[in-house]
């Protein structure tokens, strides 16, 4: 999900947790997934998003926003807010996308230290950390392995293996990295599609799907814009919109109005009371 009516709509699937993705962050302002956003419009989308919802929230904090007293200041922001979980990737800036080409990553100790930053700036000990190198397509398997390893030793509390290239690879990383890991099933990547049963039963405890509704609903957007220029209405795309009722639903639209209603009756009991 990328906001807080999508965050709704994941819930009510039955997600156990939600997932806010920085590509997401970016893409609905419509700018790149550079590390070009702020940390504090990555806190605002996920105090949105926690406010309306009632299951875990896992937040991407791309690098850190900066370095170890960025990364400190960050998980701070994000824990103050009610999430549950950051994850804080190895890469240098500006940061790109984890399935695209020419990425550079920062030495094993500098992200060392951005881990340990982040563990000991957290004041709930179940505020999870999660470490995610970027190492598959810079160092090779071989190096995401060490680096997972790496980070696990230095606090982290899962380790985020981005763009893995088989399911072999899912396979292996697990029986090499002896941490609860975290599955990226993102679409049109280097990463298969497995689904998340199997994924589960490789030893990967959390698996995410940052971009398909996002995707899903640009595309349904883009369809619906175009036919109404074509046609000068939405007539005949009425099955495809969510009608007004169940989106009223989704949001609690009637339980504000019953509030209302409950204060107004209560400011007028204390009005009489008075006269």
């Amino acid at each position: 999900m990328f906001n807080g009516v999508t965050a709704l709509q994941a819930q009510r699937a039955g997600f156990k947790a939600l997932y806010l993705s920085g590509s997401g962050v970016a893409g609905a302002m419509a700018i790149p997934d550079l590390g070009i956003t702020t940390m504090s419009e990555v806190v605002e989308d996920a105090r949105r998003i926690v406010s309306v919802t009632s299951v875990p929230l896992i937040a991407d904090i791309d690098t850190g926003f900066g370095e170890v007293l960025n990364v400190a200041r960050t998980v701070r922001a994000m824990e103050s807010v009610g999430v549950a979980a950051v994850h804080m990737e190895d890469q240098e800036m500006p940061k790109k996308c984890g399935h695209l080409s020419g990425k550079r990553l920062v030495g094993e100790e500098d992200m060392v230290k951005k881990v340990r930053a982040a563990v000991e700036a957290r004041h709930d000990d179940d505020f999870v950390i999660i470490a995610r190198t970027d190492a598959r397509a810079v160092e090779g398997f071989d190096g995401a392995v060490r680096r997972g390893r790496l980070y696990i030793e230095a606090g982290a509390d899962m380790v985020f293996p981005e763009a893995l290239e088989s399911e072999d690879e899912f396979g292996m990383y697990a029986k090499e990295v002896k941490a609860p890991l975290l599955a990226n099933m993102t679409e049109f990547g280097k990463s298969p599609l497995i689904a998340a049963g199997r994924l589960g039963a490789m030893g990967y405890r959390i698996v995410i799907f940052p971009l398909t509704a996002f995707r899903a609903s640009l595309k349904t957007t883009g369809s619906i814009y175009e036919g109404i220029m074509r046609t000068g209405s939405q007539t005949g795309m009425m099955d495809r919109l969510m009608t007004r009722e169940d989106f009223y639903k989704l949001i609690g639209y009637h339980d504000y109005e019953r509030e209302d209603v409950k204060l107004d009756e209560y400011d007028t009991r204390k009005k009489a009371r008075k006269e």
